[in-house]
């Protein structure tokens, strides 16, 4: 048996069927593929921006210098600096 939600979705896609037409009907599922992928490529970005911010907080505090410096080059110097930490424990 369809339930409520399932025929939301028929519905829907009558209407865009009827507004569209079948020609039509792929070149929107694309369009609305790439939105998507664009949505979710930003929210990644952001994500990273703020792991950025996070890795050279974190290497001002335990006094690393940030400046002119890669994300790679600070995570090893942080590396570095952690494990002569564990060293000297």
């Amino acid at each position: 048996m369809i339930s409520g939600t399932e025929w939301i979705v028929i519905v829907i896609l009558i209407i865009a069927l009827l507004i569209f037409g079948p020609s039509k009907i792929p070149e929107l599922a694309r369009a609305i593929g790439r939105a998507r992928r664009e949505y979710e490529k930003a929210a990644k970005g952001e994500e990273a921006e703020k792991d950025e911010e996070k890795i050279i907080a974190l290497a001002r505090e335990l006094g690393i210098d940030t400046k002119g410096k890669s994300m790679d080059e600070i995570l090893d110097e942080i590396k570095k600096v952690a494990g002569k930490s564990r060293k000297g424990t």
